[in-house]
């Protein structure tokens, strides 16, 4: 049986990373210029919330630093301290320092080092009390877990509510989850309470069991809050925007009347420090009574509408769902859905077995049992797709890993670097996502040391001393492109040429085009640094980061322009499972082309084929020329045709937006294959990008356009008889 608090420790970890990226996207904000109070209470949000779950499992050393962050952004949304870029950077690495305590916690390793002098940096350059000050405070700090008592015995019957105040009920249930996140009711209420005039608060212990049918899990408590004042509905349910998601809410407006009201013990009755503006209240984690005023104003979360209904709670105020309403989401463990994904695949397999099989027998087509193959197709691909969009996530959460890299690597070597992240919506298969890591980090790392220069030379060129590095991903041409482009001062190609020449990776007397140099940093063992560093010097990147691709099914291309910069683009496949392809025939062989790559097919004439050298041909289609590749002979099938009148071509494009025609024997169908790996046991084949079964259980090869063109020889000539 598993462990209930393992389950629960396992969500809060969950529920940090989903903060942190809040986290961050809020500090790339404020990175852009926007101090507004609304971005600055992301960031004291997403800190308060991881602090109050680590306080739940005893996780003192995040609980501590987490504290002293949240005091200094509690300093700077109250307007005691501003913000600068030199601050919104201090910020940013304590960012990393917070997620480097929620790994550790999760691991169960020490507190990460260098991460209270980042806080003693922060907290000087902010003008804050530093260390002992913090800790005192944080030592206050006292969880309240799963258990509640809410003592408001010491408010008294006060004014009377003039018949022209509003006056809502407020319905709130909180779900386990929500104390599992480290949030707590008492905060909630008294945010509400500096809305306006508290009249009544009742708590109904009903559905509270007998102690022993009680599970300490389960949530079992119902506030109805009765709240008066010239308010609208919107501004409650913005206190509670925040764990929206983890409480069933229900708002019903009544009419005015004149009733008592609860009031603090002192002169401030509406529980706000007039002397300071509702949204900027500091709020501190640690339980107090009704009566602390500091504690009254709700935050507010950026990105959030202050009328969105909560997820759970069934709509707004008048019982119906609103069209804003974000879809409910499931966590579920990756090998599950990695399951379903090997499944599928075996249906797809099976479908194209059955499929051959009822067509080998005979039937009509207009037979019951054709129709319903038919049918059943069109259900596999479905489901196929249904299991693709799931496994499918943004590049977000990986771009924003590359932003840290980019600070720790500018500050290893003096440079000023900004990273700026466009496409970050685009969805990747999760399994192309996690194993990008390390070579986009090498890439990255390389950019900052290699590509961009120091900021004295950027001055002297006419540059911004400040650097930037590119970041993007699309979707082109039935894949996912991923490029790292920075405004350095390019590919110094004399020098890479020198230094291949030097190692004896190239003759002395070689003759390169500019791509071919450009493709000497894939070499094993080449580099260009002059002296060994923390970044580069040792002989061990870029190809690295070829072979990483290549095992993706992907490839990487390099543009570099003198002075101005380089860029270099990743190309992988949308998924590592199931694709389209058209099934052809060559030479006897049965081969697969991917169909996102096909533009169109043709059969050749004689006035279609020009001569290009002694070797070569290539085709005139529609007005331009485009080359003309033999798979027969470029895969070692047979020699080069005597002539190709007749011939079949498969008319394909790149990413970049080059045309080529493939000749291929025969087009048997478009069919939906399975991907089957071929890298952990031949490794790298020019040209092939994996393998499938076949309906008839026969294995094919399953062609990368691309790669096998990069590869390619080009001899369609066997002697120079064709005509012009």
């Amino acid at each position: 049986m598993s462990d209930p608090m393992a389950e629960i420790r396992a969500s809060f970890f969950v529920e940090c990373e989903e903060l942190l990226e809040s986290l961050q996207d809020a500090l790339a904000a404020m990175g852009d210029g926007e101090y507004d109070g609304e971005t600055i209470n992301v960031v004291f949000r997403a800190v308060h919330s991881i602090k109050g779950g680590a306080g739940a499992f005893g996780l003192d050393a995040l609980v501590a630093f987490a504290h002293r962050y949240e005091t200094v952004m509690d300093a700077v949304r109250s307007g005691q301290v501003e913000l600068s870029p030199d601050a919104v950077k201090m910020f940013f690495n304590a960012a990393d320092y917070l997620q480097d305590h929620v790994r550790a916690a999760q691991e169960g390793d020490a507190a990460p080092e260098g991460a209270d002098e980042c806080l003693q940096e922060l907290e000087v350059f902010m003008g804050m009390p530093m260390g002992a000050e913090a800790e005192e405070e944080v030592s206050d700090f006292q969880p309240m877990g799963l258990m509640l008592d809410l003592d408001i015995g010491e408010l008294d019957v006060g004014e009377t509510v003039p018949a022209k105040e509003t006056v809502f009920t407020v319905d709130f249930t909180p779900h386990s989850a929500l104390f599992v996140s480290g949030n707590e009711p008492l905060h909630l209420l008294r945010a509400i309470r500096g809305l306006g005039a508290l009249m009544d608060v009742s708590l109904d212990i009903d559905r509270i069991p007998d102690l022993d049918a009680l599970t300490a899990e389960q949530s079992y408590l119902h506030w109805k809050i009765r709240l008066a004042g010239d308010l609208r509905e919107e501004d409650i349910r913005e206190a509670f925007d925040f764990i929206e998601d983890v409480c069933d809410l229900g708002i019903n407006r009544e009419a005015g009347e004149e009733a008592p009201l609860f009031s603090s013990a002192g002169p401030d009755t509406t529980g706000q420090n007039p002397s300071r503006p509702a949204d900027t209240q500091p709020e501190d984690s640690s339980v107090a009574p009704l009566t602390d005023s500091a504690n009254t104003a709700p935050p507010k979360v950026m990105s959030s509408p202050a009328n969105k209904p909560s997820a759970t709670s069934g709509g707004a105020a008048g019982g119906q769902k609103s069209g804003s309403e974000p879809s409910p989401t499931v966590r579920v463990d990756l090998d599950r859905i990695d399951r379903l994904v090997n499944l599928v695949g075996e249906l797809v397999i099976n479908q194209a077995m059955l499929s051959q099989s009822v067509t080998e027998s005979g039937f009509p087509p207009n037979s019951a049992v054709m129709t319903g193959l038919e049918a059943f197709m069109m259900l596999t691909r479905d489901i196929q797709d249904s299991v693709m969009m799931i496994r499918a996530q943004p590049a977000k959460p990986l771009f924003q890993r590359m932003g840290r890299i980019v600070r720790e690597a500018s500050a290893a070597v003096g440079k000023e670097v900004r990273l700026k992240v466009e496409g970050e919506t685009t969805e990747v298969d999760k399994t192309v996502i996690e194993r990008l890591s390390d070579p986009l980090t090498h890439m990255i790392r390389n950019s900052v040391d290699h590509g961009l220069e120091m900021p004295e030379q950027r001055r002297a060129a006419g540059k911004p001393s400040e650097g930037v590095i590119t970041l993007s991903a699309q979707h082109r041409s039935g894949r996912v492109v991923i490029e790292v482009e920075d405004d350095g001062a390019g590919i110094n190609r004399p020098k890479v040429l020198q230094k291949a020449i030097d190692k004896g990776l190239i003759a002395p007397d070689a003759q390169l085009s500019d791509t071919e140099i450009d493709n000497l940093l894939f070499l094993p063992g080449f580099s260009t640094a002059d002296q060994v560093s923390a970044l580069s010097g040792r002989g061990v990147g870029m190809d690295v980061v070829r072979s990483a691709i290549q095992s993706l099914g992907g490839r990487i291309t390099i543009q570099s322009e003198p002075g101005k910069g380089s860029i270099f683009s990743i190309s992988l496949p949308l998924t590592l499972a199931v694709l389209d392809g058209m099934v052809v025939s060559v030479s006897g062989e049965t081969l697969v082309v991917p169909l996102n790559a096909i533009l169109e097919t043709q059969t050749l004439t004689g006035a279609d084929l020009r001569k290009l050298g002694p070797n070569t041909n290539v085709i005139h289609v529609r007005g331009e020329f485009v080359p003309l590749y033999d798979l027969g002979a470029e895969l070692g099938y047979r020699g080069a045709m005597e002539t190709y009148e007749g011939c079949i071509v498969l008319l394909t494009a790149q990413e970049n937006g080059q045309r080529n025609a493939l000749i291929v024997d025969q087009i048997i169908e478009q069919r939906q294959v399975v991907i089957k790996g071929l890298q952990q046991a031949y490794g790298h084949i020019p040209g092939v990008a994996a393998a499938t079964i076949l309906g008839d259980g026969q294995i094919a090869l399953i062609l990368d356009p691309a790669d096998l063109v990069q590869n390619a020889t080009g001899y369609t000539r066997s002697d120079f008889s064709l005509a012009g």
